[in-house]
């Protein structure tokens, strides 16, 4: 092969690329770097769009949730629908556990009762009980003031049991004119405990030792990781006999005659049915709530006096425990390291 044999060269070679300072990396079109600060400023116009849109939503739902706050604070629910200016039977509900955090607390129950004893068209209170007992503090503040009440609005003051009237529940019941109860009933714990737990042989076992420093020889009472002394164990007797003798008083004076004096075992924290607290005199006699309107207060229609807690007052105690919480955990957050 010579040099005749080869093709002539091109009359106009292809231009070289102008230099552009860089070469574009492999697999990217010329321009790449205008696209992609398109792209991040649209995803970021987007993105300060979407914070706008949430921030917004934020706010109303918060509004939504004051509105209905204030709302459901001013709604009471439960109470059936009637005319209280007509003969009716007030009923006030005494359910579950009696104690200041508990629906069956003082301050409800006295509020319903003052309610319904005011009321013009109330011929007589029943208190409707299911609760096995609770605190004999609250209960003596209810039965003192059941108790007020009766004597100023000279009106009936009756107590129906369902499932249980118990202990502080028992203590409120003696303050009515009359119990009335289901035969299966269970009625009585006429008693007052202390409880608690010790530890301190489970401690020797484990090796732990209690380091218990107080100003006060007697500031560590009733402490569970600390022996029990006689004079703390003594003196701890002689509050609940005291407490439960106030509590046999208070049930002597509702009950009077009634009770059957022979049975020392009344107040000994036994509990009995229904039947056997009609028999031992702390019973008046069998029957329902629909019995006491229509045949001891001659009024059949019932309305319910009962206070309880409403959907507003539930959110607004758990919202304020839920800020008071964060509060906390931001307050130690903050505090530096020691």
């Amino acid at each position: 092969m010579n040099e005749n044999d080869l093709p002539p060269p091109p009359a106009n070679p292809p231009a070289a690329p102008p230099a552009t300072g860089h070469a574009a990396p492999r697999g990217l079109t010329p321009g790449w770097e205008r696209e992609t600060l398109e792209k991040l400023l649209f995803a970021t116009l987007a993105e300060q769009r979407a914070q706008r849109r949430w921030r917004m939503f934020s706010r109303l739902t918060w509004l939504a949730l004051f509105l209905f706050v204030i709302w459901a604070l001013g709604f009471k629910g439960g109470a059936p629908a009637a005319d209280k200016a007509l003969a009716h039977t007030a009923v006030i509900e005494i359910e579950g556990e009696i104690g200041p955090d508990q629906e069956a607390n003082a301050e409800f129950i006295i509020a319903a009762a003052k309610a319904a004893f005011e009321d013009a068209g109330a011929q007589g209170v029943v208190l409707l009980i299911n609760s096995p007992g609770g605190s004999p503090v609250q209960a003596g503040i209810i039965s003192d003031e059941l108790r007020r009440l009766k004597a100023r609005y000279k009106k009936p003051l009756y107590a129906v049991v369902e499932e249980s009237c118990a202990s502080a529940a028992y203590y409120i019941a003696a303050s009515a004119d009359n119990i009335y109860v289901d035969k299966a009933s269970i009625v009585g714990s006429i008693g007052v405990l202390m409880e608690g737990f010790g530890f301190v042989g489970l401690m020797e076992k484990l090796g732990v030792e209690r380091r218990l420093l107080t100003a006060g020889e007697n500031k560590g009472f009733l402490d569970p990781f600390s022996p029990q002394t006689e004079t703390h164990r003594l003196h701890a007797q002689q509050m609940l006999d005291q407490v439960h003798k106030q509590f046999i008083d208070v049930v002597k004076t509702g009950r009077g005659k009634r009770l059957k004096a022979d049975m020392p075992e009344l107040f000994s924290g036994l509990f009995w049915t229904g039947q056997q607290a009609v028999e031992l005199g702390l019973a008046d006699q069998l029957g329902n709530l629909d019995f006491v309107a229509r045949e001891v207060v001659k009024a059949e229609e019932l309305v319910d006096y009962t206070r309880r807690e409403n959907i507003g007052e539930k959110l607004v105690k758990r919202f304020g425990a839920a800020i008071g919480e964060g509060a906390i955990k931001a307050l130690r957050a903050t505090q530096p390291m020691r």
